[in-house]
């Protein structure tokens, strides 16, 4: 089946907002068997959203919309895709007592704009929104194959259908994710079981870190090729710190190819590998740290709390990691961490010396089993012949000492927080798995 998203929205084309909707969306197609062809993103016009609307019916069998379907005087979409259909608009009852309801369970008077929430073209789906006002709607749009109508020139554009073998089906959700996500969750795929056969599609991605994005396809390309040749389709993704590949086939022994193709990418890419599909390195270290029932503490600097942020975004984190210190500045090194100021004027904050002793007094004022300590230079000033900008110093603490190691992570600031953070994690996950 061939799927297509439009994304409408003025802010998306202006850059104020990020355009979550297609990341998300495509997942959620993905992993229903859906894989979306094309999608495009379009300002908040009339003949642009009718012309995208139009393109994407003459080539795809499902075609959603995002945004567009509020009260207020830039919520178009409704009104033009109608239009465009030649649909009337026809007040739905129970989408007027929803909106009703919703404002009075919040003891709230209703906007008189709301109103215009409750026409919906005639023939439409209605999906009630249960975290908004704004109806989710699905269009069977004839049954089949498509001719494209030209209105004249004072009209706009028409679409006519010619009768085949199947129909096409529009949906419009409204735009705000907090709205968009629940009712295509609990609405539009039990809606897409029941309407379209699940297309065979199986994906699986591996995640690695401490590899470049060409070091990995070296590692792998050349024994994947058989696999390739019988359809396994390979991609690459690289992100700060780490690299994914991605495995993918469709149709009957889909599962068998990937399976192959992953069995080949773990043998070649082996401890490189931290976790698959959705899973984040400090996701896995949480984990491990759950299962050898150790405790964790963190010394950052440079990094700004970047590691610990990302190790309390996991449930269950509280049970093994103890605290942190964003020591910044060399006062709060030596007050909180105990780094002697000895240290601090032969060897300057970035260094060694300073890494290690704070780590080792992250260790001590928490009383836990590990403890990172992350310094160095994020840039752009700040850097010597001896330190250049990137310069890291990464310590970890355990019962059997202190190492240390030393990275040149030469990127912008905030790509220099994530990558070094991802490389104090991976230095713990190594650890752990042994």
């Amino acid at each position: 089946m061939n799927v297509e998203l439009v994304n409408t929205g003025s802010e998306l084309m202006l850059g104020r907002v990020l355009n979550t909707h297609q990341q998300w969306l495509c997942r959620r197609l993905a992993d229903l068997g859906h894989v979306v062809t094309r999608q495009v993103a379009i300002g908040d016009t009339g003949h642009e959203i009718q012309q995208a609307v139009r393109e994407a019916l003459s080539r795809a069998d499902l075609v959603i919309t995002t945004g567009g379907l509020g009260p207020t005087s830039d919520d178009i979409t409704r009104e033009l895709i109608a239009e465009l259909l030649g649909k009337k608009l026809i007040e739905n009852q129970a989408v007027l007592a929803h909106i009703e309801n919703f404002f009075a369970r919040r003891n709230r008077p209703r906007p008189a704009k709301t109103s215009v929430e409750t026409f919906v073209p005639e023939g439409a789906l209605v999906f009630l929104n249960q975290n908004g006002t704004a109806p989710g709607l699905a269009m069977k749009i004839g049954n089949g194959s498509w001719k494209l109508g030209v209105g004249a020139e004072t009209s706009p554009p028409t679409i006519s259908h010619l009768p085949s073998a199947s129909p096409k089906w529009l949906v419009m959700l409204p735009g705000p994710p907090r709205e968009l996500r629940p009712m295509f969750d609990d609405s539009i795929a039990p809606w897409l079981k029941r309407e379209f056969v699940r297309e065979i599609f199986v994906c699986r991605t591996l995640r690695t870190t401490g590899v470049g994005e060409s070091s990995v396809q070296e590692k792998v390309e050349s024994d994947l090729q058989p696999l390739v040749k019988a359809g396994l389709e390979v991609g690459y993704c690289a992100r700060p710190g780490a690299v994914d590949v991605r495995l993918t086939a469709s149709g009957l022994g889909a599962e068998d190819l990937v399976r192959a193709g992953e069995a080949v990418a773990r043998k070649n890419l082996g401890a490189t590998i931290f976790g698959f599909d959705d899973d984040e390195i400090e996701t896995v270290v949480v984990k491990l740290l759950a299962q050898k029932k150790q405790t964790l503490a963190l010394a950052e600097s440079c990094t700004g709390g970047n590691m610990a942020q990302r190790l309390t975004n996991v449930p269950g984190a509280s049970a093994v990691f103890l605290g942190g210190v964003v020591c910044y500045s060399n006062a709060a090194k030596a007050t909180f961490l105990g780094v002697r100021s000895a240290s601090l004027a032969a060897h300057g904050a970035v260094s060694e010396v300073v890494a290690r002793e704070m780590a080792a007094g992250a260790r001590q004022q928490f009383g836990a089993d590990l403890a990172v300590a992350i310094t160095g230079i994020a840039g752009p000033g700040g850097g010597t012949a001896d330190k250049p900008v990137g310069t890291v110093f990464i310590a970890l603490a355990s019962a059997g000492g202190v190492a240390v190691r030393r990275y040149l992570n030469a990127w912008d600031r905030l790509t220099f927080k994530e990558v070094t953070a991802t490389q104090g994690l991976e230095w713990l996950r190594q650890l752990l798995s042994a």
